[in-house]
């Protein structure tokens, strides 16, 4: 009897829908073309009735394969486990172009397996561009059966001293207070944080505060302190003066506003929901304002990911030097390298000095104010304190930054793993991690190994 394969494409409309739209009608010919019963809509889905839709037309389906056309919140992937049937998540690469990321399909569904694997949804995944020779056979592969997940062994030394630097850490951490601000954003799992556990576990607290707070009291910084604030910036960021000044003095004033928070409420690091709010409330990015922050040792996330903020601080603080959180974005099996990206919230002391940072618009948001760069060459140690699985575990990995041009608008890193790409994507995708990873620079794999000893959790290696 022949398998029926139903076929939904998901999207988001601040993403290229039109590249998008063109990547999964191939996608659709390679489904086809291996000879299943095939249902389903060419149509992309950009919201949750559009999904609800699609479903109904998937009930005689066995298998289906949600071709994450562009990056979406896990909202409208996670309801196809509804039918009761296995998952197939298909993401698609694209070119390093230097330009905007037009689809940011990986990390799309790098978020939905973390929801599927915390709600014991069986899925199976595919990372191939669908014009590639390898894309059907590997598609039967996952329609096929789930693959089994390399678990690598460490090889991370964990020495005295390595002991007793992970046991400062944890004397450090267990100090920290994280300002919260904001609600997770919808779709967003990993960003939920259940701040009596995270205490439990690391000692770190979170001092919480509205979007709305952070908002009033930017608008009511001085002009004149803004105006410093921006020819003190001009000094560092090429390009300032080119972009639109009403919004750029607002993301400078975010940034005051931080900064005056930070300072009276005695956080260390910072966790900020971002958007849409930030833009279409406040009329500016967060971005260049939370990397203000973390140049001056104050880690600052997006996306209000709390534990990856507490992450950070663990990071800066074994590393010596600034630590920020980044989607893996992109992987090449023949360069085995990755994309380390985010929209533009890197420190400024990352950047390649070759290449200075430029001052940019959000890709696809269209407002100020954003850090332009490639980050520098040399090792780093990619890390996580992680949910996945429903416990905590800590993600460790390690790789060497490589001297690259920029990927992606914004700032990214291309990272040559010390693990195979492909074994580095099963890893996260048999394991349901978090979209987010902590980057520093320098290799403190041995003493993030002894933290989590420290904190009696085991430890994943990436």
């Amino acid at each position: 009897m022949t398998q029926t394969v139903g076929v939904a494409a998901v999207a988001r409309a601040t993403f290229d829908t039109e590249f998008a739209a063109d990547v999964a009608a191939t996608a659709f010919e390679v489904i086809e073309s291996l000879g299943f019963d095939v249902v389903g809509s060419h149509e992309l889905l950009c919201n949750a009735d559009a999904v609800d839709t699609a479903i109904d037309q998937l009930d005689t389906a066995d298998v289906v394969v949600v071709l994450q056309s562009t990056f979406t919140d896990a909202t409208l992937v996670e309801p196809f486990a509804t039918l009761g049937v296995p998952l197939v998540l298909w993401a698609f690469p694209e070119e390093r172009t230097g330009g905007r990321l037009r689809l940011n399909s990986l990390c799309g569904i790098n978020l939905a397996a973390y929801g599927l694997n915390r709600a014991g949804v069986e899925y199976r995944w595919l990372y191939r561009d669908p014009g590639d020779a390898a894309a059907g056979d590997e598609l039967l592969a996952a329609l096929s059966g789930r693959r089994d997940v390399p678990m690598a062994a460490s090889t991370a030394l964990v020495t005295e001293e390595a002991l007793e630097r992970a046991t400062a850490a944890q004397a450090y951490v267990a100090g920290v207070t994280v300002g919260l601000i904001g609600d997770a954003p919808t779709g967003f799992e990993p960003s939920a944080v259940d701040a009596d556990e995270l205490a439990s576990l690391t000692g770190a607290k979170v001092d919480r505060i509205e979007l709305d707070e952070l908002f009033e009291i930017a608008r009511s910084v001085p002009d004149e302190r803004v105006a410093a604030m921006g020819e003190a910036v001009s000094l560092r960021i090429t390009g300032v003066d080119e972009l639109d000044p009403e919004p750029v003095a607002k993301s400078l004033a975010m940034h005051a506003a931080l900064d005056t928070e930070f300072s009276q409420r005695g956080w260390h690091g910072v966790a900020m929901r971002c958007w849409p709010e930030t833009f279409n409330e406040y009329g500016a990015a967060a971005c260049s304002a939370l990397s203000f922050l973390s140049e001056h040792g104050v880690p600052a996330c997006c996306e209000r990911d709390v534990y990856g903020t507490v992450t950070a601080l663990a990071l800066q603080y074994l590393a010596g030097g600034p630590a920020f959180v980044a989607d893996l974005v992109d992987l090449d099996r023949a360069t085995n390298t990755g994309v380390l990206w985010h929209c533009g919230l890197a420190p400024l002391g990352l950047a390649d000095p070759e290449h200075p940072p430029a001052a940019t618009i959000h890709s696809n948001r269209r407002k100020p104010l954003l850090n332009e760069f490639a980050l520098r060459p040399g090792r780093v140690t990619i890390a996580r304190l992680s949910q996945s699985g429903g416990a905590p575990r800590l993600v460790v990995g390690g790789g060497t930054m490589l001297r690259e041009p920029l990927a992606f608008s914004g700032t990214a890193g291309v990272v040559e793993f010390d693990r195979p790409v492909r074994d580095v994507l099963d890893t996260i995708m048999g394991q349901g991690l978090e979209h987010h990873y902590g980057i520093a620079y320098g290799d403190v794999a041995a003493e993030l190994e002894a933290l989590a000893g420290r904190w009696g959790i085991p430890v994943v290696e990436l």
